[in-house]
């Protein structure tokens, strides 16, 4: 069976030459099937209950179940989706893929046995990995119309736009697509998960039109302690994302791990640092939201940099989204809620560009593909990672353009006045989320 797993050995492979190659062994091996079992889990982990809980404290408190329902809805929905189609589409079933999308030889799991394998792991074990990065993308897009969006539409967009977008851009990456086969680098989803979910956030946001009161009523976080344990959950959650895409208990998750970490603990002192400088006093939501974009930023290049180009990798990352969420926010006048494209967005188009520049067979910070290399003319990667983001953001674009306009017509994406001024958590679901007597 063809898939990330596979294409990515190939990838480290050629990469990292002064690690003993990977292995391609037909047996199973309880080492890496136990190691992406708990990665698994800790993707998993990183959207309930921690995106929730990162997301529910930065809107106001009479909105906070809504976001809360939103993440564990979705993570209900788009788990059966992924399982009844949206697993086939992007890996189908067969060796050889087409260039656009899976073969549908594997609706409902039905060409997996307890005995298949993907490499040296259970294929259902790689499945059921996949299905975690197809609930946390679409729940990122929820910070963007946090507050005002209907919780029928936001279903059925949500729904639609994972099989429409997320699934077959993940099929061009990782399941044997056309730019895997341009040699796109993305290893752990810069572009599968950060861009798409970014440009569909962004979308959003102009279509829906912004908050009531924006920009000139202050909407602050409603519970900073929620966010920061959201936060940490993220950090913590994030190494089954980065690290767990290695599908192998070795040096290359090792690695991954590492840089991951170093990425996010410079990212959150960048950003921190931006913020004292400007405004005078280093913020609490400002530090974690650092490590957030330090984190979405070295997610495409996990694999394939070393630890300096890291530290480089997070420096930038919590610089530029710092910056990309002001001029989105006080210039543009964009009401992107909880700063989804100028975090995740802004920094998974960095991350996956830079992989261009570091990627390196001798972990090097400056001798990366994108100046050259073995078989690689100057430039030659660089002009991949750039086809890969251009390509990933004007199709997400323009598909999530169309599915917000069809849902609006069919069911009205936006709550009333009323309700958006009482607050989702009643006008939607009945419910308080503090209900202090």
């Amino acid at each position: 069976m063809f898939g990330k797993g596979n294409l990515q050995r190939a990838l480290l492979a050629s990469l990292f030459l002064s690690i003993p190659s990977l292995s391609f062994a037909d047996d199973l091996s309880g080492a890496n099937t136990a190691w992406i079992l708990t990665a698994t889990a800790l993707v998993l982990f990183m959207t309930i209950p921690g995106l929730s809980l990162f997301y529910g404290g930065l809107v106001r408190s009479k909105n906070v179940l809504s976001v809360l329902m939103q993440c564990f809805t979705l993570t209900c929905l788009m788990s059966i989706l992924w399982f009844v189609v949206g697993y086939t589409m992007a890996f189908g079933s067969l060796d050889e893929q087409g260039a656009f999308i899976g073969d549908f030889g594997n609706v409902l799991f039905a060409a997996m046995t307890v005995d298949s394998l993907n490499g040296d792991i259970p294929a259902v074990l790689f499945a059921a990995f996949q299905m975690t990065f197809a609930i946390i993308t679409p729940a990122l897009i929820v910070g963007a119309f946090a507050e005002r969006m209907r919780f029928s539409s936001m279903l059925l967009f949500s729904s639609a736009w994972l099989l429409l977008v997320y699934a077959p851009v993940c099929h061009w990456v990782w399941g044997g697509g056309w730019l895997a086969e341009m040699g796109f680098l993305d290893f752990a989803g810069g572009s599968v998960v950060h861009i798409t979910a970014a440009v569909a956030a962004l979308v959003a946001a102009l279509v829906m039109g912004p908050r009531r009161g924006f920009p000139t009523t202050v909407m602050m976080p409603h519970n900073m302690t929620m966010t920061v344990t959201g936060a940490g959950m993220l950090w913590v959650g994030w190494f089954g994302f980065n690290a767990g895409s290695a599908l192998a208990a070795n040096g290359n998750a090792a690695m991954a791990l590492l840089v991951t970490h170093i990425s996010a603990a410079a990212g959150s002192l960048a950003w921190m640092a931006c913020e004292w400088v400007r405004h005078g006093k280093p913020s609490v939501l400002g530090i974690v939201t650092g490590m957030v974009a330090g984190l979405g930023t070295i997610t495409p290049a996990s694999g394939s940099v070393g630890p300096a180009a890291a530290l480089v990798i997070g420096l930038c990352a919590g610089v530029i989204c710092f910056y990309a969420t002001m001029f989105v926010k006080q210039r543009l006048k964009i009401d992107d809620s909880l700063d989804v494209f100028p975090v995740h967005g802004v920094g998974g188009i960095l991350g996956t560009f830079l992989v261009g520049v570091f990627c390196s067979t001798e972990l090097g910070v400056f001798s990366g593909l994108g100046f050259g290399g073995d078989n690689a003319t100057i430039g030659s990667q660089l002009k991949v990672q750039a086809i890969g983001i251009v390509a990933t953001f004007g199709y997400t674009a323009v598909v999530s353009w169309i599915l917000l306009k069809v849902v609006d017509a069919l069911l009205g994406l936006r709550v009333s006045e009323d309700q958006e001024t009482e607050g989702l958590d009643i006008a939607l679901h009945e419910e308080r989320g503090y209900d202090i007597r």
